[in-house]
């Protein structure tokens, strides 16, 4: 277990959210972020670099606000954050981007889970903005086909709205026949809301992300030849997780050559199921950095 005293080094800590605009245009826009700022307790040292943790699909900031000293960023069209039709790697790596330009930060950790790690270490591999470390969370920087359970959590998502249910118990029994797993269906139904005419509702766009699961198997860079970030990268896999097989690991070292490999005895959701031992990771991988 992680000692009590334990915490991340002292960073400034910044919680990302969208401001709420909508747009109908499929024409990229940058979206403008607000953020909410955590500062290292007033003892912790003089070293303050922005930590950004960026949450996986279906996610938001609200899943991790455990992770003390960890910032949650949300992405388009999740948590608070706005919609829009397009949903891709490249324009949520450019929405990260925009932020880090308007707040100035330098020198800043990307934490990324799922789509916010291929999000991460395209923010990484493009260059454009300093970014110190890399810690990405269980996926890695290849083509791969998601699993079959987004398209049907979004299915099921679908008929919790068209069922125009009023109780979280009538969405999650609708839910039970899509996803078995308490935890699991508990995780997605912290997106539903309750809608002015009482029914509840989820205040992502389902249509936009079923639309898009395509897109969130790909990656974007193919020739490691041609861009690698060269600074220290963490990798944290769920050893019962299919998305960092060993076969990627290769491809891994020549975009990411100086990367750092930590296994975690868990599923693809590293962080809800074994928070002590991803936060011990991350601790270590960041205080040998500094």
């Amino acid at each position: 277990m992680l000692p009590k005293h334990a915490s991340l080094p002292s960073r400034r800590l910044l919680v990302h959210q969208h401001l709420r605009t909508y747009s109908s245009s499929a024409v990229y826009r940058r979206l403008k972020l607000a953020y909410d700022l955590h500062e290292p307790p007033k003892d912790a040292g003089p070293k303050n670099a922005p930590i950004v943790f960026i949450h996986g699909l279906f996610g938001s900031k609200k899943n991790n606000r455990s992770m003390t000293h960890l910032d949650i960023q949300d992405l388009r069209n999740h948590g608070d954050s706005p919609h829009d039709p397009r949903h891709d790697y490249t324009v949520l790596a450019e929405d990260v981007e925009g932020f880090i330009d308007e707040h100035k930060l330098e020198n800043s950790t990307l934490i990324g889970h799922s789509m916010g790690a291929k999000t991460a270490m395209v923010v990484a591999l493009r260059q454009r903005k300093p970014i110190a470390n890399l810690i990405s969370v269980d996926n890695a920087p290849i083509d791969a086909a998601l699993k079959s359970d987004f398209a049907k959590y979004a299915r099921g998502m679908r008929a919790i709205e068209d069922a125009n249910v009023t109780k979280q118990s009538d969405a999650d029994a609708i839910l039970q026949s899509y996803e078995p797993t308490l935890a699991t269906r508990q995780f997605l139904l912290t997106n539903l809301i309750c809608a002015p005419d009482g029914t509840r509702k989820f205040r992502i766009p389902i249509k936009y992300i079923a639309n898009a699961l395509d897109d969130m198997a790909d990656f974007p860079f193919r020739d490691p030849d041609e861009v690698r970030f060269e600074k220290p990268t963490l990798f944290v896999r769920g050893t019962k997780s299919p998305y960092i097989a060993d076969e990627t690991l290769p491809i891994i070292g020549r975009f990411f050559p100086r990367f750092e490999l930590t296994d975690v005895d868990s599923g693809h959701w590293v962080i809800s199921e074994k928070p002590a031992e991803f936060k011990r990771a991350v601790v270590e991988f960041l205080q040998d950095k500094q």
